[in-house]
């Protein structure tokens, strides 16, 4: 794996100019197209680790040749591959047609794709277009990109994009009539601007960046969160490294009728290489917890007032989910927990709403993260509802000095003085109940580990999406998914942050 600076996100147009000026400098479009190619199909195989059948959908340009060039990576994976194209080969641009030469004797597939003749998962690599293309989809790739919507939606097809889903606007995000649905976008090089937009979310997926170091675009701007960039923080752990050095997460949460809340933060922290976790509750659902089971490796401390909690024996602490509404004695405690505490703290959940009817002025500081999904934030900053989501976290951290992780399907990280960081990880499967909590816990434990609060907070997002997407390939379906499957996936996500993937 090669590894890249973190980089900020670049327009069509500037693409198309920085490419000019490699080419001018040397270097050969050829050249790009095979490492962007071999890349492309390198991502795809660990994304997409069953094999089955990979079917390139390919128009006349370069981004064609990329698929191709990723039909032979996955070809010698052990995938079978097919090319479906409209035109014939002397029809191709020059690199293109190259690329299909070298995959020897393959047919251009000019009929309808029959998915019952493709053996295992079906894969669609949408080839059709790049970011030179502009206005609506016309015939014969309109119908193309019909074909794979309709596949993806009736044969259960993963569809895969290669640099942006052919007829996204790649600047604004706005896809145009009959635009490719990709459940994976591989953006080339430098994220493309509009693959982050709002409107495009449903076309581009999960976003995967493949990698060329020739490609150099500015170190600054809003940027996508993703594991070549996380990795340099999880160097390997000293052979000598005890639980006392691995951090201590205290977790106050659960309440009569929301007590699972606590063995899930319990649980994230645990997987997420806390060395000790205590769950704090009080003693009136001391005995309700402790029969429900929570995590054996955590500690359940029962406290007769959240006052008892000082935070003085743990690296960090989490609080909020599940806690409901308490009584008034507990809603002061538990508000002087949140502004009083020295250490790092993670507040979601009920404690968000605690703050947001008490007011955030005065009471959050940078040491905290705050976890907020849509809801929580219209509570929190009703002033932003306005706002794009992106403008809503702008605002919110320059008015609150914290953390924020604005919880969605592609959500935010910031913080005051920071870009915006977007998470590219996980799956639809993830709306359910129960994930934020072990968000939450995972959180905790990177805090807890030394990591600055953007930094795991960062973490916490692509390592929460990528073990989401692990339990997929593990036989789980989205609409099976739980959170416990989250938790116990984190592994396999750590492992993948260190791969890059």
């Amino acid at each position: 794996m090669d590894y890249a600076m973190p980089m900020g996100m670049i327009g069509c147009q500037e693409m198309r100019a920085l490419e000019e000026k490699i080419f001018r400098a040397g270097i050969s479009a050829e050249s790009l197209m095979d490492k962007a190619g071999r890349r492309l199909g390198e991502a795809v195989g660990e994304l997409y680790p069953g094999g089955g059948t990979a079917v390139a959908y390919v128009g006349r340009g370069n981004n064609g040749g990329d698929a191709l060039v990723a039909l032979h990576v996955l070809r010698a994976a052990g995938w079978q591959i097919v090319v479906r194209c409209p035109f014939s080969p002397l029809e191709l641009g020059l690199l293109p047609r190259r690329k299909l030469r070298d995959l020897g004797e393959v047919e251009l597939k000019q009929d309808a794709l029959d998915p019952a003749a493709c053996p295992g998962e079906l894969l669609l690599i949408d080839g059709l277009l790049g970011i030179g293309a502009s206005g609506p989809l016309r015939e014969p790739l309109c119908g193309l990109a019909a074909e794979m919507n309709y596949l993806r939606r009736h044969a259960g097809a993963q569809v895969v994009a290669v640099d942006i889903p052919s007829g996204l606007n790649g600047d604004n995000g706005e896809p145009g009539e009959g635009a490719v649905q990709a459940d994976l976008t591989a953006t080339i090089g430098i994220p493309k601007k509009g693959l982050i937009e709002d409107q495009a979310l449903d076309n581009v997926g999960r976003i995967v960046v493949i990698p060329l170091e020739e490609l150099a675009g500015s170190a600054n701007g809003d940027r996508l969160i993703t594991g070549r960039d996380l990795c340099a923080h999880f160097p390997p752990r000293n052979f000598g490294t005890h639980k006392g050095q691995a951090g201590q997460v205290g977790i106050v949460a659960g309440s009569r009728g929301m007590l699972g809340a606590a063995g899930l933060a319990a649980l994230g922290a645990l997987r997420g290489g806390a060395g000790l976790v205590t769950i704090y509750v009080l003693e009136e659902d001391y005995h309700l917890l402790v029969s429900m089971g929570p995590p054996l490796e955590a500690m359940v401390r029962p406290v007769s007032s959240y006052r008892e909690i000082a935070g003085d024996r743990e690296d960090a602490m989490v609080i909020g989910p599940g806690l409901g509404n308490p009584g008034q004695s507990e809603r002061v405690a538990l508000l002087d927990l949140i502004a009083g505490t020295d250490i790092p703290l993670v507040v979601d959940a009920d404690a968000l709403n605690l703050l947001a009817r008490t007011g955030l002025a005065d009471r959050v500081h940078s040491r905290m993260v705050l976890t907020p999904h849509p809801g929580e934030m219209r509570r929190l900053f009703p002033e932003g509802a306005d706002l794009s989501r992106a403008e809503r976290a702008r605002q919110f951290v320059s008015l609150f000095p914290c953390t924020l992780v604005y919880k969605g399907a592609r959500t935010i990280v910031t913080a005051k003085g920071e870009d915006l960081h977007y998470n590219v990880t996980g799956n639809p499967g993830m709306a359910t109940g129960g994930q934020g909590d072990v968000l939450s816990g995972l959180l905790g434990a990177l805090l807890a580990g030394g990591l600055r609060p953007l930094d795991a907070a960062r973490a916490a997002v692509w390592l929460a999406g990528r073990s989401a997407e692990l339990a997929l390939t593990g036989g789980e379906a989205p609409e099976s998914l739980v959170a416990g499957d989250t938790a116990g996936f984190l592994g396999g996500a750590f492992s993948a942050l260190r791969r890059g993937w």
